[in-house]
């Protein structure tokens, strides 16, 4: 069987996102499951067995996408809750890390998927329809 390196890509971000995730569990008070006031990742939608071979490095992209996407929304919450400006700034710097990667991957899809582009087009055009009309 000939290994897809998309494959590889994914696992090794599911596998640091596992290794994120069980730092942020031994951090917690004993018995909680969640920071307080702060949103759990949102579940990939992926099943890779079920998704063609054609399109799993564009699925692997998306699911990066929202990874970063949760990693921004986890890191601007923290820095929210905070009082301590020192963390604050290394949060919000961070959090915008993370954004530059939802650019990267989202450069990259556009690239692979040109119905992506092309509705993501789209979506602006109607947002500027939308947006004139309430001048």
């Amino acid at each position: 069987m000939k290994k897809r390196p998309g494959l590889i890509t994914f696992s090794f971000l599911f596998l640091v996102a596992s290794l994120f995730w069980a730092e942020v569990g031994a951090a917690l008070p004993q018995g909680g499951d969640k920071l307080p006031g702060v949103k759990q990742f949102a579940a990939t939608p992926v099943k890779l067995d079920k998704v063609k071979k054609e399109d799993i490095d564009k699925q692997i992209l998306r699911a990066a996408i929202i990874a970063e996407l949760d990693a921004v929304s986890f890191y601007e919450q923290l820095a929210g809750m905070t009082e301590n400006e020192k963390l604050k700034t290394i949060l919000l710097d961070v959090a915008k890390e993370e954004k530059t990667h939802v650019g990267e991957f989202q450069a990259l899809l556009l690239r692979l998927d040109p119905e992506q582009k092309e509705e993501l087009a789209h979506g602006e055009k109607e947002i500027e329809e939308l947006i004139n009309k309430q001048k």
